[in-house]
């Protein structure tokens, strides 16, 4: 497949992008600066509050830091997967080889309202290579 670089390519930047966070995410546990509120005080509220569907067992901040970590790590899946989709047996129909531009573009359209700028011209640049890849086979 012609396109299998390309797929290489977004997918590298998406695991890149998911190490990034993941690094950034279990820093923030023993000295929060990045993935955090910006006004301590909230942080403190955070870890203080409970969430009440998991009760006093768990707090928003323990939450905070569970979905960063999991989303994560199904960044970095899609990322593997999406470098390994140019080894896909030839002759795969079309339909299949745009999946991944397709959830690169989901992920886009929930990133540009609230996530931040790096992680979204990154997903964008993704986007571009499997959108390519799918085009040029």
């Amino acid at each position: 497949m012609t396109g299998a670089w390309l797929y290489a390519a977004g997918g590298a930047i998406f695991s890149v992008l998911a190490l990034l966070h993941a690094v950034f995410t279990l820093t923030d546990l023993r000295r929060p600066r990045r993935i955090v509120p910006a006004d301590a005080a909230v942080m403190h509220a955070m870890m203080a509050s409970p969430v009440r569907l998991a009760g006093p067992g768990s707090s928003m901040w323990r939450a905070w830091i569970g979905f960063n970590l999991s989303h994560s790590l199904g960044a970095l899946m899609f990322g593997a997967a999406a470098a390994a989709w140019g080894m896909w047996p030839a002759g795969t129909p079309a339909a299949i080889a745009w999946l991944p531009a397709a959830l690169a573009a989901l992920y886009l359209a929930i990133g540009l309202p609230y996530w931040f700028k790096t992680p979204n011209r990154g997903i964008a640049l993704a986007l571009g290579c499997f959108v390519l890849a799918a085009i040029i086979g």
